[in-house]
């Protein structure tokens, strides 16, 4: 339980003229402080090392059939609380998560009809500030509709920040985060989340939500006037709505996700947070022993023409089983006709013999993943597919096509992990919303796309060097995204072409250092196996693993460069990754423990600039003292694995 104590502990309570009341919070380290007023409106700021970020902002919300609510509310009571406690992942960037936050409940009143009653919390952690407003038990069994919720955030300047354009309500966030000024953002734009801001070269911020249930997914949009600095929240509507249609139908009690605003001294320390976790609730899995992520071979349409028949899926479980992968995932077709009427995710198609393919996997230790079309999904018994699918030994099913976040499509996001986990199944989301932190409650949601990623080689330019440097400082910070890295066939920008074979922009080592930079668990390589075979790195893919028990990144500039390096035990991997500007990084090694280490590394040479699938893989002896120099062609990277010396 929360810890408990007096009041004036924590806040400063200053009573002004017209008897508005302010309260004062600080983050454990006393490096970032909220302040909250309630008057007129309710409103928040928000400082860091003493200087104002975020100037006052209100909280409201407009309701269909009801009046506006935040203006004009009485305060009845406060109740405080802290927290200061580490728990276990079952996904793991870290070994332990350390939650240590203060926070204060407001519970209030609105003075006028209908008296409706609202309560604020806000939580403050070392990395970042999060507040939700719940609506407590009343009126009955009445539904409420929210047709806008105004929450904003105001900047203190024009700062630059990178910005997702998602156009419509209807996507598959699959956009890329461009640079921009705040200022830029046009009343017609839908800015996805995160909304990264760099406040000045000592403060970066961004903005996310956390614990999306039962709820409209949010999004931004800009402000005008007085407040030309500032964004604030925009809701998803209900299908079949408009954007001032209805968002949310709720009956009390009800509450809305965290919506979070992360704050760091770098960018890197953005990409450390896991605040998005921290404000979702405990696993309630009794038992999650059984969700084991790892590296899988994908027989995709993407990396060749590869055909659904039964010789090629069993190449593709060879690839897994030489890799050391533990899965194979069995994509599109699988069950014949998909996204029509009569289409069965309970049968298999008439060329393939499943209960042979399974056994074939088994015996090179291998477990299958299946993809579905949502709708198919819709349409059938998903637990009766589930229970099957637990018969055969499936591990995971990935559904595909969702593109929305409405109320509606987020619950059955929930319906679908829970039913999952029912019958130990891990999901894995294509065409989906970005990641709120409910992993933690439910971890065999172990990934998900919502991000512009590898497949988009196929048939763009869009896939660009600073795009690549530009996700971990963006849609990472949300959570785990299923980038699917790993194309062999590397080209520099002038050899680059779309089509099939599927060409990816950036060299060997970018590909290597991928593994390594980019969050998920269930790690989707993407490339047919003849381009593996042999090659420059094969090796490290047989050794990078997906989860891992620390992660620190030693550097980065948001759309320049990023390095990382991840702990596997008492191994240690780096990654390293470049825009399109030829760089040189030192990199000290002052991370490692006090033994002597051999790191197999692999870099970018000169001639790497005319053939980007050329990388120098090298042996070395390191320690902790040693500094190393990691060069990079445009477009490049760095990886490397390291072990203690026998």
């Amino acid at each position: 339980m929360p810890k408990k104590f007096n009041l004036t502990f924590l806040f400063f309570l200053i009573l002004t003229i017209g008897f508005a009341e302010e309260y004062n919070l600080h983050s454990p380290d006393k490096k970032i402080s909220v302040g909250i007023t309630i008057d007129k409106n309710i409103s928040y700021s928000i400082s860091f090392n003493g200087e104002r970020i975020i100037n006052p902002s209100e909280i409201s919300f407009v309701f269909k059939q009801a009046p506006p609510l935040g203006q004009e509310m009485n305060l009845l009571s406060t109740e405080e609380y802290s927290s200061d406690k580490y728990w276990k992942p079952v996904l793991k960037r870290f070994e332990t998560i350390h939650d240590h936050h203060r926070g204060i409940v407001f519970h209030l009143q609105e003075k006028n009809f209908p008296q409706r009653l609202m309560d604020i919390e806000f939580r403050i952690f070392d990395d970042g500030v999060a507040f939700r407003t719940s609506f407590p038990k009343q009126f009955g069994e009445r539904e409420f509709v929210i047709t806008d919720e105004l929450c904003e955030f105001s900047f203190t300047e024009n700062h630059t920040c990178w910005a997702e354009n998602c156009g419509y309500y209807i996507t598959s966030q699959e956009i890329e985060f461009f640079e921009r000024k705040i200022k830029d953002i046009t009343p017609d734009m839908i800015i996805g989340l995160p909304f990264t801001v760099k406040v000045n070269d000592k403060c970066y911020a961004a903005i996310s939500e956390a614990a999306l249930t039962d709820y409209a997914g949010m999004y931004l949009k800009s402000r005008t006037g007085e407040k030309q600095f500032s964004v604030r929240t925009a809701l998803s509507p209900l299908k079949g709505q408009t954007e001032r249609g209805d968002k949310v139908n709720f009956k009390t009690p009800h509450q809305t996700p965290w919506r979070v605003i992360m704050i760091g001294e770098t960018p890197g320390s953005l990409v450390e947070s896991e605040i998005i976790q921290n404000l979702n609730e405990p696993c309630e899995i009794e038992d999650p022993s059984w969700i084991k992520p790892g590296l899988s071979a994908w027989d995709h349409w993407w990396s060749a023409e590869v055909k659904m028949e039964q010789p090629v899926i069993y190449e593709y479980i060879d690839l897994a089983s030489s890799m050391g992968w533990p899965y194979m995932l069995i994509d599109w077709q699988w069950y014949g006709m998909y996204n029509e009427e009569g289409a069965d995710i309970k049968t298999t198609a008439p060329q393939l013999n499943m209960s042979e393919i399974l056994a074939y996997a088994k015996e090179k230790n291998v477990k299958c993943w299946l993809w579905m079309h949502n709708t198919d999904v819709f349409r059938l018994d998903f637990e009766e597919a589930c229970a099957l699918y637990e018969e055969w030994g499936i591990a995971g099913i990935k559904i595909d096509f969702m593109n929305s976040d409405d109320q509606e499509m987020v619950n059955w996001y929930h319906k679908v992990v829970k039913m999952a986990a029912k019958y130990h199944l891990m999901v894995d989301f294509h065409g989906a919303y970005k990641p709120t932190g409910w992993r933690r409650t439910y971890p065999n949601l172990v990934t998900r796309e919502g991000v512009l990623g590898n497949e988009y080689n196929k048939w763009s330019l869009r896939v660009t060097p600073e795009h690549m440097c530009t996700l971990p400082f963006t849609r990472m910070l949300a959570g785990p995204m299923d980038f699917t890295p790993g194309g062999f066939l590397n080209r520099n920008p002038d050899k680059f072409l779309n089509g099939t074979p599927a060409n990816v922009l950036g060299t060997r080592s970018n590909t290597l250092a991928q593994f390594v930079v980019y969050d998920s668990p269930y790690l989707v390589a993407c490339d047919h196996p003849k381009n593996y075979y042999g090659q420059t790195g094969e090796e490290f893919l047989k050794e990078v693993k997906s989860m891992w028990d620390d992660t620190r990144v030693l550097n980065g500039e948001i759309g320049k460069y990023i390095t990382v390096v991840r702990r596997d035990g008492r191994r240690w991997f780096i990654g390293a990754m470049n825009n399109s500007h030829e760089r040189e990084l030192e990199v000290s090694l002052d991370f490692l423990s006090e033994e002597k280490y051999t790191m197999t590394s692999f870099s970018d040479l000169e001639k790497t600039k005319e053939n980007a699938e050329i990388a120098e893989k090298k042996k070395s002896i390191v320690d902790r003292s040693s500094t190393i120099k990691i060069k990079m062609v445009p477009g490049g990277g760095f990886a490397a694995w390291l072990e203690l010396v026998q």
